[in-house]
């Protein structure tokens, strides 16, 4: 007999970035493992150093990173724990990346543009990424960008189930807010069983985050409606489409987004906005200055626990979210 025969099980690592260590400790917690000690600290010109304080060797690793702000740093940390876990001879790297940097940088509109999007998804795999597990991409498409499997979840069960716990379903619009986001609005008058309109806008091209609204498409008067996308950055775009629909009669609007970036003046048009609520996932730390009565942020974790544990048992991700 030549060679050496292992009967050894498969072994689970779960890894975090410094970004967003809550999310990172609820996940590990609802996997009921414990987030591997890592050593991680920034040289005074900037540079990050990574050490992790156990063996990776054999194990399938998978770590988890948001971009949220200052994002460049955060996705160059994500790149080198990459690196780090692929020279320690681990069995597989799993990137769980709950919110996509770049990720509206997604195709060009103009010559002379970078694709972003692609860009990180060729950065992952040239540190050594073998998957990625994403929350909510701002486009399908980004899925191909990566040369390997990518498992998309969706936070839609968990937004739309408490939504539709709320309010009474026979006054209940979803709102678009834009063409963009009409397949998902279907998926929500599906499952909620509730009409759909549009807000129809046009973006400045040449100025960023300045939307013209223009009209609304469907019927909105004395319902109460409920706007759906995947990010709400600056807040400009949603509050002006909530504004469209106060105008056209509209009861009460309730704003849900899987991504709560909330940069710049998001704090101040979130505070004065006619909105009575706005829910987000935990994908993103909500900053401190936005902790108010009108903001909701429901737990993303077991989502994406459920996930992690059908790719390292070689389960099927797709199960999770057949009903849709």
């Amino acid at each position: 007999m030549t060679g050496i025969k292992t009967t050894g099980e498969k072994k689970m690592m779960f890894f975090s970035g410094r970004a967003h260590p809550e999310l990172a400790e609820e996940v590990a917690h609802e996997l009921g493992v414990g987030v591997v000690p890592t050593k991680a600290f920034d040289f005074a010109n900037g540079e990050i150093y990574v050490r992790y304080q156990e063996s990776a060797r054999g194990a399938d690793c998978f770590l988890i990173q948001s971009h949220t702000a200052p994002i460049n740093k955060w996705i160059m940390e994500q790149l080198i724990m990459i690196d780090a876990l692929k020279r320690a001879s681990a069995r597989s790297i799993t990137v769980i990346v709950p919110f996509y940097g770049y990720a509206r940088q997604d195709k060009k509109h103009r010559g002379r543009e970078p694709i972003s999007a692609r860009l990180i998804a060729d950065l992952m795999k040239t540190a050594g990424a073998d998957r990625i597990l994403a929350v909510d991409l701002h486009t399908d498409q980004i899925q191909g960008f990566f040369d390997g499997p990518v498992d998309h979840l969706f936070a839609l069960p968990l937004l739309a189930d408490y939504v539709g716990a709320k309010v009474d379903r026979e006054k209940l619009t979803v709102v678009s807010p834009d063409a963009g986001r009409v397949r998902v609005a279907d998926r929500w008058c599906d499952r909620l069983g509730a009409p759909l309109a549009i807000v129809h806008k046009r973006r400045d091209k040449d100025v960023a985050n300045q939307v013209t609204v223009h009209e609304v498409v469907g019927d909105v008067k004395g319902r109460i409606c409920v706007l759906v996308d995947d990010m709400i950055d600056t807040g400009g775009t949603i509050c002006a489409a909530a504004d469209a629909l106060f105008a056209h009669g509209a009861e009460d609007v309730i704003v849900t987004a899987t991504h709560g970036v909330l940069s710049g003046p998001a704090a101040d048009r979130l505070k004065n906005s006619k909105v009575s609520e706005f829910v987000f996932t935990n994908t993103l730390p909500t900053p401190n200055e936005l902790e108010l009565d009108k903001i909701t942020v429901l737990s993303i974790a077991p989502t994406i626990a459920r996930a992690v544990r059908e790719v390292f048992e070689d389960g099927s991700v797709t199960s999770l979210f057949d009903e849709q």
